[in-house]
Formats: C-alpha cells, sequence, structure tokens
C-alpha cells in the first residue's frame, strides 16, 4: 500500500458523506474529473490533468479510478484503490481526433451496471469537455445524465484536523515566500530574479516541511500593471516610486494557503497610505464577523461598509474557499464573501479573505487566510499585515 496523507477512517468519510450528497440528488453515481475532488476522495496525486480522466463513484462499494493507460500506475502509487478498480484507457485514445477516449469510458459505466443509472458530470469544470459530455451521451443512450458540478466541492467545505494542520504547514511557506521578497527585492532588480528567489522559497519549504507547487503561479505587477488583478512577470526591473503586489502562495500536500502583500519602494503617495488604513480597518470588521453562525455575507458586508466610509470602493468578492487545489485555480469554487451568499459558517472552514484594492496607478493586495473557530476566524499566517515600504 502507498503512504496516504490521510487514514483509511478519513477516506470512508468522505465517501460516506459524498453518498449522502448524492442520495439527496437522487443520483445512483457520478464521475468527477476535477483532480482536487479525486485527489479528496482517493489520494491520487499526479500531473495528468490535461488528458481525459476522473474518478467513478457509485452509491456503495469501491470507487474507480479511470484514465490513461500510463497513468494507472500513478494510481497505484498514490491512492489505496484495489488494482481491480484502477483502470486505463489505450493510448491511441489521447489526443485523437477520430475517437474520444469517454467512449471507453461509456462502456465501462455499463459494465459496472449502470448502463440505466442516474449519473452525475462536472459539466462546469476545467477539466470536462463539451466533446466528453457528447461522447458520453451516444455511448449511454439508456442513462440520465445530470449536472453534479460542486457535489463534491461542497463537501470539502469543513476541514478535518489534519486537513487544517497541513494548511497551516502551507501558511509557514508563504510566510518564507513573503520574507524573501521583503529580504531581497530593491530598485533595478530583475522582476524574474526575484520571481526565481520566490520559487525557490516555495518548494524548499519552511520549518521542516517540503514545498508543494502551487494552483497558481506567482502574480507581480508592478506600476500601472497592477492596476490590473492578474497578470504574472516580466524581466522589467522593479523601480522606485512603483507599487508591486505579490499574490503567493505556500503549498503542502496540495493544500493551498494563498496570500497577499503589496510592495512599495520609495515613498508611497498618500493616496496609498490612506488605502492602507482604509483596508486594514476593512479587514478587522470583517474579521470580526468570521465565526461561526454568521454569513459569509456578513464578512462582505462589514469589510465593505467600513471601506466605503473611507472613500474606497471595491466591486469584486473579497474572500473565497480555500483548501486542496490543483491548477489553474487555488479556491474550492463554493463560497465567497460577497452579498448575497449566505452559506453559514462553521468551525473548519478555510477562506483567503481577499479584500484587494486596484487604483488608478497601480495594485494594494492585504489579505489573509483564515480558518473559521469555536471563537472567530484564526489568521494561519503571522505575516506582518502592512503595505511593506522599502527604500
Amino acid at each position: 500500500m502507498p503512504e496516504l496523507p490521510f487514514t483509511a477512517a478519513e477516506y470512508a468519510a468522505r465517501l460516506s458523506k459524498t453518498r449522502l450528497a448524492m442520495a439527496a440528488r437522487g443520483l445512483d453515481a457520478i464521475f468527477v474529473t476535477d483532480p482536487s475532488n479525486m485527489a479528496w476522495l482517493t489520494g491520487y496525486d499526479g500531473w495528468s490533468f490535461y488528458v481525459h480522466q476522473g474518478v467513478l463513484l457509485g452509491l456503495e462499494g469501491e470507487p474507480v479510478w479511470w484514465g490513461r493507460a500510463m497513468d494507472a500506475v500513478g494510481a497505484q502509487r498514490t491512492t489505496y484503490l484495489s488494482h481491480d478498480n484502477i483502470l486505463g484507457y489505450d493510448d491511441s485514445f489521447v489526443q485523437n481526433p477520430a475517437k474520444h477516449p469517454m467512449s471507453e469510458l461509456a462502456k465501462l459505466i455499463a459494465a459496472r451496471g449502470l448502463a440505466t443509472a442516474r449519473i452525475g458530470f462536472e459539466m462546469d469544470n476545467y477539466y470536462f469537455t463539451a466533446s466528453a459530455f457528447l461522447a458520453l451521451q451516444q455511448g449511454l443512450t439508456s442513462a440520465q445524465l445530470f449536472d453534479a458540478t460542486g457535489l463534491v466541492n461542497w463537501q470539502r467545505a469543513v476541514k478535518s484536523a489534519t486537513e487544517i494542520d497541513y494548511m497551516r504547514r502551507a501558511a509557514r511557506i508563504v510566510e518564507r515566500m513573503h520574507a524573501v521578497i521583503r529580504d531581497k527585492a530593491e530598485v533595478g532588480m530583475p522582476k524574474n530574479q526575484l520571481i526565481a528567489d520566490i520559487y525557490h522559497a516555495s518548494v524548499f519549504g519552511a520549518e521542516g516541511d517540503w514545498g508543494d507547487y502551487p494552483a497558481i503561479v506567482p502574480m507581480a505587477p508592478s506600476g500601472m500593471d497592477a492596476t490590473a488583478p492578474h497578470l504574472t512577470w516580466d524581466d522589467a526591473p522593479l523601480r522606485a516610486g512603483e507599487s508591486t503586489f505579490f499574490e503567493i502562495a505556500g503549498a503542502y500536500r496540495r493544500y493551498q494557503c494563498p496570500q497577499s502583500r503589496t510592495l512599495f519602494l520609495g515613498k508611497p503617495p498618500q493616496k496609498y497610505l490612506d488605502a492602507e488604513q482604509a483596508v486594514l480597518e476593512a479587514v478587522e470588521a470583517g474579521l470580526a464577523q468570521a465565526k461561526p453562525g454568521q454569513l459569509c455575507e456578513d464578512i462582505a458586508n462589514a469589510f465593505n461598509h467600513t471601506l466605503n466610509q473611507h472613500g474606497f470602493q471595491k466591486d469584486s468578492r473579497c474572500g473565497y474557499a480555500i483548501g486542496l487545489s490543483y491548477p489553474p485555480d487555488w479556491g474550492e469554487r463554493t463560497m465567497s464573501f460577497r452579498s448575497g451568499d449566505k452559506t453559514v459558517l462553521e468551525v473548519g472552514m478555510t477562506f483567503h479573505f481577499m479584500p484587494a484594492l486596484w487604483l488608478d496607478d497601480g495594485g494594494l493586495e492585504i489579505t489573509e487566510p483564515i480558518v473559521i473557530t469555536e471563537t472567530g476566524a484564526e489568521c494561519l499566517c503571522r505575516t506582518p499585515r502592512a503595505l511593506v515600504v522599502k527604500d
């Protein structure tokens, strides 16, 4: 048996929880293609999500891992599944417009007694294509196919003690990454060299824990580029009189801990200092609402009310659920901190409280990964909560 990141009892509890949700929707089976859901259910961990793969889960019995034949060995190395429930399709199906691997999955589903079943698929998912769905429709003419997007994601909302421990380890790593930025960033330094140092810190790890790869590459735009939220880096030198925000994450065993801080080289203009003060006070107001029984929107409303009092506006959400993730996103795609999200907060939920502001000539990101505890929100990181100023 491979060395798994969780106990057999925890995996069994996850299957039971998911099956209750399936039964509530009247589903006989689901096929999950999101690699984070595959890993959460079975332990599977491999960079194979660029080809068609997934986990078939019925209402009883062991799940079935299905994917490219060469990756079946990876499933044997990283999951608790018996080899009879690890099945691969021939490599001639890979990126071949003449035939689709989902036609083979349809045969597998039928062979498992589900030819006339009610089956859920993650329709709105990065890893499930329109052609995949059409091939399944053609191969499962007697089955009923339903949208089960998010079904497994929602079962992951409340983290176990081990999951939170992994996120704390990831937090130590992102703290180290921010320390590297504070120590090494200077006027004239090519941006790509600083990113290389950040990557080294992220993989080297912290406090004896190795670093896994984050689900998103570092976001690190400067100056006018920092008026946009999702730009990466180039080889341009860091300049005096410009802000650069660093939206980065530490990762441990695929558990992500994102955190952002903003660097200003030189003396910040007053509007940056005003924005910093507004964000810091608004973060405190939001954190005060982050406790069991409150709603996701309570955090957003408190944050935005305080921010508005200081003369600033934020149109986008200010937070989202985080945990186990693979590229291209470190969010769990469930809850958000925004008006209208009435999800009730529970002990063990984890979020990226992401109160970013984009100004007319730069950006300001001072964010916090948090876990909901019995008494309120605990910030997972100890990174100083402030604009980082270097002369």
